[in-house]
Order: structure tokens, then sequence, then C-alpha cells
């Protein structure tokens, strides 16, 4: 996608917005040094960043007494862009009307990102140090093919590894039921694990209880799938907002604002994000597309012709796997999308 010219007003308002940004950052800074100078902030202690709010962030400290303290921190300039997961160095302050506050003095090293792009074309962290990524899919929105493969190709990128958990069965019934297995046979096919769960049905939870403990898991998928009403499920007492889906679209409503870690009883971490409709992959190259899927990537580079574009040239390693049936033909389309999008951005 090509960057837009900004005219003189829209360039003078840019630097303008940054000289006010930069201004508050020093302003910040300094408001820190005096509470370091009276005494006022605790010895540095290692944390976890479990939600994020505008220029603060929620923090969880150690665990002391079998509890954790929570600490709603401002963060030190140039930090760069926290998000849920970070772990973090940082030091309480003082309490105000209950709530402990504190500084963010360093992020410790990622093992793991999830990022995704926003709708200025930029790329943003969602979530850090992530064992699993679980895609929630249902019968109502539809989860379509094409969808799901653009999660699994942004997975795959990222190194995490992604399971496919099928929400809603009890919306399944016998002339839908061919469908879905057929669905998740494809994936399972290629080594991707698969759930089927109903988050008004606790009995059918117990393998993805077990799945999920001792792990850190990030719940994504569109909005409406179920994700709230999961983890109201999974975790009594949060009682996160559910919304229903829209009469018109028969697409979900965004419930969930900001992306939040919540702690099993029994061990492990599970990360609630926003709902995503449509996970954009303009940002990546052809060659990231081609990693995103499993088949296709030990593929690469045995073509004919160095810029093969799989359509009809002689000796593509690819166009010859989907005719011999190495490669499911839904799939390489599935892919071929995926590029066009691409090239329309």
């Amino acid at each position: 996608m090509s960057k837009r010219k900004l005219n003189k007003r829209q360039t003078w308002r840019v630097e303008k917005i940054q000289q006010e940004k930069a201004q508050r950052a020093q302003q910040k800074e300094q408001d820190i040094h005096q509470k370091l100078q009276a005494g006022e902030l605790g010895d540095e202690s290692e944390g976890q960043i479990i939600a994020h709010f505008g220029t603060q962030v929620e923090v969880e400290g150690p665990l002391i007494d079998q509890q954790r303290q929570s600490y709603r921190c401002f963060l030190r300039a140039n930090l760069g862009s926290l998000v849920t997961g970070d772990r973090v160095i940082f030091r309480p302050g003082p309490e105000h009307n209950g709530v402990h506050s504190g500084v963010v003095e360093t992020v410790l090293e990622r093992a793991s990102e999830l990022s995704r792009p926003n709708p200025y074309n930029e790329i943003k962290p969602v979530a850090a140090n992530i064992d699993f990524i679980v895609l929630v899919i249902a019968p109502e929105p539809e989860a379509h093919a094409n969808l799901i493969d653009r999660y699994l190709v942004a997975a795959e990128n990222c190194d995490i590894e992604p399971i496919l958990l099928l929400n809603k069965t009890d919306l399944i019934d016998e002339h839908t039921q061919p469908h879905f297995d057929a669905l998740l046979a494809t994936y399972e096919d290629l080594g991707y694990r698969t759930l089927r769960v109903c988050s008004h049905d606790e009995s059918s939870l117990n393998e993805l209880k077990q799945f999920l403990n001792d792990r850190i898991s990030v719940f994504v998928g569109q909005s409406g799938v179920g994700k709230s009403s999961l983890i109201n499920t999974l975790l009594p007492g949060i009682e996160l907002k559910v919304g229903a889906l829209s009469e018109n679209t028969r697409k979900g409503k965004h419930t969930t604002t900001t992306a939040r870690l919540f702690h099993f009883p029994a061990g492990g971490d599970l990360i609630d994000s926003p709902g995503i409709r449509e996970f954009g992959l303009w940002h990546m190259s052809e060659d990231q597309v081609l990693y995103g899927f499993r088949e296709l990537r030990p593929l690469a580079g045995y073509c004919r012709f160095r810029d093969c574009a799989h359509e009809q040239e002689p000796g593509c390693a690819i166009r010859q796997a989907v005719d011999s049936g190495q490669v499911k033909p839904s799939r390489f389309e599935s892919y071929r999308r995926i590029l066009q999008t691409l090239t329309q951005a």
C-alpha cells in the first residue's frame, strides 16, 4: 500500500502532535525522578503485564504468600509498545484510593510475539510470550476456510503453535455435521490439533482445560464465535461481557476492548484478545504467505523458474503437487486468494 503524501498543514499537525508527545514523556520522566528522589518508589521487581490501558499498564507482581498484587503503572520513556504477556521490571509506588501505582523500568526479552496490522497499516503486537494460539471458530458466524488459513499463516510466521477450537457445537445438526467434519479433517491431516466444545456444556471442556493448564495461550477469532463465553465457563466469576450476533449480518459485536490475561486455578494463563473479524496479511511478503502453508513450505524453491507465479508455468512444483493430490486444491486456492490481497493492498 503506497503512503499518501501529506500537505503542509497535515505535516505541521503531525509534527505538533509529536512535539506534544515528547513534552508529555519528558514531564512523566520528571515526575518519576521526583518520586525516586522522595523515596516514593520501591525496589525493582519482576512482574507481568496482564492488561493495557492507554498510557498505563496493569502489572502483576511476584507471588507472595500465595497471592499476587497488581499495580497500575506508568511507563518509562522509549520502552516501545508493551502488550499483555510482557515480562517487565517495575518499581511499586504509593497507593491512591485503593489502587497501587508503579513505574515500568524495563521490558524483558520476548519468547514469542503475536502481531497484526492495524487500520493504519502499522504492525502492532497483540500479545507476548505465548505458547499456543487457540483459534476459536463456530457455526455462527460461519467459519470459512480462507479466514482460518489467514490466522494459521499469521501463527506459523510467529512460530506459535496454533490449535483449532470449534465452539457452539450445539448449533450443529445432522445436515451440517458432514461439512464441519470435513473442514476440521483438512487441518487434522496437516498435523493441526483440533478440539470441539460447547461453552454451555462444561463436560465438553475437560480436554480443553487439560490442554490449557501450565501453558500461556491466547484466544483469537472472529467476533461472536464465543471466546468470552468460553472464558466465563472456564473461569467462573470472571463474567466477561458477552455480545449477541447482529441480526442483519450474523457477525459478532465487539465486546472485548483490550487484551487481558487470566490465571487458571490449576496453572497456566489465558489471554483474551479483542475480536478480529478479518486477520489482514497485507504486511507480509509472498514468501511469508507460502511459509504459512505447511504443505507448500517444503516445495519452495523447487519450481523450474525462480519467478514462478504458480499459474500455468511448466515445471511448477506446487501445481504438480496439486495435480498429484499431495496438496488439496481448496488449500491452494486459499493460498492464491491471500496472495491476491497482497497485490490489491
